[in-house]
């Protein structure tokens, strides 16, 4: 699991079409199987992305490659140094994980019902 934030927490994705570029770029990375998509949600000043891996691909370059192309293609550098990651150790703690991700949008109060919020998607719903 990966979230990243934008620079000084700068709302950035509150904007639809911010929002959409990111995600476009998240299926970018699926497409390209260097990284298989399980859940995200584009929070207005992160992201939390649930995804696994392709093979020969490095968590560095993945997140790299999403930062820098979001960037690029908005026209300014939007997101802090760095990203957080966590493993997850075992397949039962996805779908938990992937609630906990999705359910973001809901605890910040931005709405009361997921089916509410645009820009979220998990391979399990």
């Amino acid at each position: 699991m990966i979230t990243v934030v934008t620079a000084e927490r700068r709302r950035i994705f509150e904007h639809f079409s911010a929002a959409r570029t990111l995600i476009g770029h998240l299926k970018t990375e699926n497409d390209l199987q260097r990284a298989s998509t399980l859940a995200f949600v584009v929070m207005p000043d992160h992201l939390h992305w649930l995804m696994q891996l392709g093979e020969g691909a490095t968590l560095s370059q993945v997140v790299r490659g999403v930062k820098s192309l979001t960037s690029h293609r908005l026209g300014y550098p939007i997101w802090q140094r760095g990203y957080h990651d966590r493993a997850v150790r075992h397949e039962e703690d996805l779908k938990a994980m992937s609630r906990y991700i999705i359910a973001n949008p809901i605890r910040a109060g931005l709405v009361s019902s997921v089916g509410d919020y645009p820009h979220w998607d998990a391979v399990w719903l």
